[in-house]
């Protein structure tokens, strides 16, 4: 008899999305963010479990939800990979509901607010399911979903500009989502499958014998251009600083922590359990990824340095963070995507962490957005000062921060390849790069401006803005604590994905 713990990762997905139905009716939109934060922290719990459950036992698990075949049924498939990622993802995204609360219910009319949780209930199933999905066609249907509850969440925000912003991210995510769609059909054309295990036996048949060769290299190509397009992979980046940075707090901190991972683990999962390492080395499409990989890091940066809007300068760090993602999966090897999914976690708790300072220091700073009018706004919110500060120095790398520790795997992964020189050489200008921008901002926040300045800038703040928010350092507290524990307890969770990727 299949242990209850199996049934959890369907349930957690069911749950988000009975929660979201159940918001729609409901008419205040405060019952409906605690309904969505209950059901949030219910799912990590759920997903704990099975993180437990799969490690301990160094298994994993098929569990097929109708007893039917993909397409008529769907696949879930779980590991120890999978359980972390989905833990993880579950308490961010309640973290970063948790921190920009107050923002939230500011930005977004009282009667649309219902339904804005409604979209947040539907990118949680999306994100766990695309997790944990082991049929491509649920792995694209999951992919539309997220891109409908992502653009929702950037247009959440009733203004001009999130509306313009909200159309450029649809364009990109349509294409993105087309190429994806354009190669899932040619794999199907010439394998007959959509279920994981049964294309990878077609897909290794297909590689031994050298039949439809073009035909094969074409769609995995097609697959990695979309699912790299829908992660803001350089340069399809130009609609992230856009979205970010006039969404709410909340939003930008989803979609810059989790919404841009999801597709990123697809694509894990895709070319662990369908094409394999060493098949997408012998295509070359790992020198690709390598490549665009190594442009964003450096890029991005470039992007971040010329920004003064810190929202703005915040999204332009994602995609140079995405960059490194991509860099150690181009690399090719197991040690490169372990570093990558390392990184995936770190990523996921800094950036919402910087988000979410970076809202409340505007916020005690009369909601101005620019470097020069938050100019010592860490000391009217230490709290957030000190965030902003753990999640910057993370980033650039520093000794006892999770993001030191991701450049130190980075680099280590690159030490057996034939480009190690060119990915040290790149790390390092990265990282100096990070800090030529995430240093100012840290002085800006930091160095008080003159007394009649502060003095004015202080005139537009309201003492509500000013008072202690409790939910936005619970959730700060929360998302540092993940830093530090990424940054100085780091080898348990390496294990987690190293035994993950072995099931995988």
């Amino acid at each position: 008899m299949r242990p209850f713990v199996e049934n959890l990762p369907f349930l957690s997905i069911f749950l988000a999305i009975v929660a979201g139905i159940v918001c729609a009716s409901l008419r205040r939109g405060i019952t409906a963010y605690r309904l969505t934060l209950s059901a949030a922290m219910v799912a990590a719990i759920m997903n704990a479990a099975v993180l437990a459950y799969t490690y301990l036992g160094h298994l994993s698990f098929t569990y097929t939800m109708g007893r039917f075949v993909a397409p008529y049924g769907n696949a879930i498939k779980c590991g120890p990979l999978q359980g972390l990622l989905s833990t993880v993802f579950c308490v961010v995204l309640a973290m970063s509901l948790v921190g920009g609360r107050r923002d939230l219910f500011h930005d977004i009319l009282p009667e649309k607010q219902r339904f804005y949780f409604v979209m947040v209930n539907l990118l949680t199933a999306s994100l766990l399911a695309l997790t944990y999905t082991n049929d491509v066609f649920t792995g694209y249907v999951f992919i539309e979903i997220c891109t409908i509850a992502s653009c929702a969440l950037v247009m959440a925000k009733d203004n001009g500009p999130n509306l313009i912003a909200t159309i450029r991210y649809l364009f990109m995510s349509l294409l993105g989502s087309g190429l994806f769609l354009i190669g899932l059909a040619l794999l199907n054309s010439i394998t007959g499958y959509l279920l994981m295990p049964s294309l990878a036996e077609a897909v290794a048949e297909l590689a031994a014998t050298g039949r439809y060769h073009l035909t094969l290299t074409v769609s995995i190509g097609l697959i990695v251009g979309g699912l790299g397009i829908k992660s803001a992979m350089f340069p399809f980046h130009l609609w992230l600083p856009d979205a970010h940075g006039g969404a709410t707090t909340a939003s930008s901190a989803m979609l810059s922590g989790l919404v841009l991972k999801g597709y990123i683990v697809l694509l894990l999962t895709m070319i662990g359990r369908v094409f394999s390492l060493d098949l997408m080395v012998e295509l070359g499409v790992m020198n690709v990824i390598l490549a665009f990989g190594l442009l964003g890091m450096i890029f991005g940066s470039l992007g971040a340095m010329r920004e003064r809007h810190i929202k703005r300068m915040l999204a332009y760090s994602s995609v140079a963070q995405i960059g490194y993602i991509f860099m150690g999966v181009g690399l090719g090897t197991l040690a490169g995507v372990t570093a990558s999914c390392f990184h995936i976690l770190v990523h996921a708790c800094c950036k919402p962490l910087l988000f979410a300072c970076a809202g409340r220091l505007s916020a005690v700073s009369g909601h101005h957005k620019s470097l020069r009018n938050l100019r010592g706004s860490a000391y009217r919110d230490v709290t957030a000062g000190l965030g902003f500060t753990v999640g910057a120095l993370s980033m650039i790398g520093i000794p006892l921060f999770g993001g030191f520790v991701s450049k130190l795997y980075f680099a280590s992964a690159s030490l057996p390849t034939n480009k190690t020189a060119l990915t040290l050489l790149t790390i390092a200008l990265s990282t100096v790069l990070n800090a030529l921008y995430y240093v100012p901002a840290l002085l800006a926040i930091w160095v008080r401006p003159p007394a009649e300045e502060e003095k004015a800038l202080l005139a537009d703040v309201t003492p509500e803005e000013l008072t202690f928010d409790r939910s936005f350092t619970t959730a700060a507290v929360v998302l540092m604590a993940g830093i530090f524990v990424l940054g100085i307890f780091y080898h348990p969770v390496l294990n987690v994905i190293e035994a993950g990727l072995r099931l995988l």
